[in-house]
């Protein structure tokens, strides 16, 4: 307040009043406030006081892709318990992958004054965090780094898991693999590429634009991707799929197929050791992802001061059948 004070030439009391909506501030004062504040890019922190006070909310904010997928659902529990040991409840919201969408949620929870926010990234511009992180509250990027803003983030071995699916797939002999993965603009996505490249540079398989494919995955989108990289001349043996949506929308679209190719997918999913053949994965311990980031941000909000962190958390190959077929 006292930053937007001074730039608006008036008192911290008047920049009060203009904040709370209260009545009698001339209304060319009130647009001068008005106009610091988009320059400052202030924002009311309604949990200041509360921070003053030495007290707390008892929530924390959580914003995901989409609650509705089962990755999301798990890492949510996770973060759930953690935050249940520390008697504080987890408020939940889906950006369905929309910068815009991240932010409302993010910011509504901040004035909801949550002791500490995690963020599962849907973009890479984060400095509209910044006055929160200043106000006191904690920032924990989950899955993917955030951007424009220091703070902790937790990951998986995203380049590791694809190249190890690539590696598998090459000791059956496949020199033809296709890679599947979700939308180019996300971390994971542009992450797991560059392990599948790094993947077929290490096997001595060819790496082949053609077989790559790249887009938000829809049952429609991925069927036609597979069609794109199965059909015709120089078909994939092989399939790598970038995440648990990719490989149920490829299942879907591999029912029909008297051949299939072998498939790797990235990120375990309920029944895929029960399907036929039973499916392949790059697994990681989501309730690790989420138990560590919501530990790192309790620790924060009780006073860790030391410069942001990045953890990087391991995955591993569980072989059940699909991705052990040979060329």
């Amino acid at each position: 307040m006292t930053d937007v004070a001074r730039l608006a030439r008036v008192s911290i009391k008047t920049v009060s009043r203009v904040v709370n909506g209260e009545p009698g501030v001339h209304p060319d004062t009130a647009a001068r406030v008005h106009e610091a504040i988009d320059r400052l890019g202030f924002r009311r922190h309604a949990g200041a006081s509360t921070l003053r006070r030495g007290t707390a909310t008892g929530t924390l904010g959580l914003v995901v892709e989409d609650v509705g997928n089962p990755f999301y659902s798990e890492l949510n529990r996770a973060v759930e318990r953690v935050a249940a040991a520390h008697g504080s409840q987890v408020l939940t919201g889906s950006s369905d992958s929309t910068p815009d969408r991240e932010r409302e949620l993010a910011l509504e929870f901040c004035a909801r004054r949550v002791d500490g926010l995690l963020v599962v990234p849907s973009g890479e511009r984060h400095s509209y965090l910044a006055a929160e992180q200043r106000a006191g509250t904690p920032v924990v990027f989950v899955d993917r780094p955030g951007g424009e803003l220091a703070a902790d983030a937790v990951l998986v071995d995203n380049a590791g898991g694809t190249a190890e699916a690539v590696a598998h797939l090459a000791a059956r002999g496949h020199r033809r693999i296709a890679f599947l993965g979700d939308d180019a603009g996300l971390f994971t996505a542009r992450e797991r590429l560059r392990g599948f490249r790094e993947g077929c540079a290490k096997a001595g398989v060819p790496y082949d634009e053609r077989l790559v494919r790249l887009h938000r995955p829809t049952e429609r989108g991925v069927g036609e991707a597979a069609r794109a990289v199965l059909d015709g001349p120089g078909a994939a043996t092989a399939v790598v799929t970038g995440n648990n949506r990719v490989t149920v929308h490829l299942l879907r679209a591999l029912a029909t197929r008297a051949r299939r190719p072998a498939l790797v997918g990235f990120d375990d999913f309920e029944l895929a050791d029960l399907l036929d053949p039973p499916v392949s994965v790059i697994a990681h311990d989501v309730a690790a992802l989420g138990r560590t980031a919501a530990e790192l941000l309790f620790a924060r909000a009780h006073g860790d001061t030391s410069p942001p962190r990045k953890v990087v958390l391991p995955v591993r190959l569980v072989p059940r059948g699909s991705g052990e077929v040979p060329a």
